[in-house]
């Protein structure tokens, strides 16, 4: 599997365990005072932030983004 279907699949994943039923009706404290819902979305901020540093270092287009840096470097030396 390609480093873009991994990616992508991780976001699915993301996008499902977004959803954290399970800790709707649950009191619990993290820590002594942090409801245990807050403590899930944060590391889910936290895996999220890590999933797209992956998604920008192994998935990116860099063939379009060269593309476009040449087409704005003929804009330039043409004078468009």
């Amino acid at each position: 599997m390609s480093a873009k279907g991994i990616i992508v699949g991780l976001a699915i994943l993301l996008g499902i365990l977004h959803q954290d039923f399970w800790n709707w009706d649950d009191p619990s404290l993290v820590f002594g005072f942090m409801p245990i819902g807050l403590f899930y979305h944060a590391c889910f901020s936290l895996a999220a932030v890590v999933l797209w540093l992956f998604a920008i270092k192994y998935a990116w287009p860099t063939k379009l983004v060269e593309w476009a840096e040449q087409d704005e470097d003929n804009e330039r030396i043409n004078g468009e």
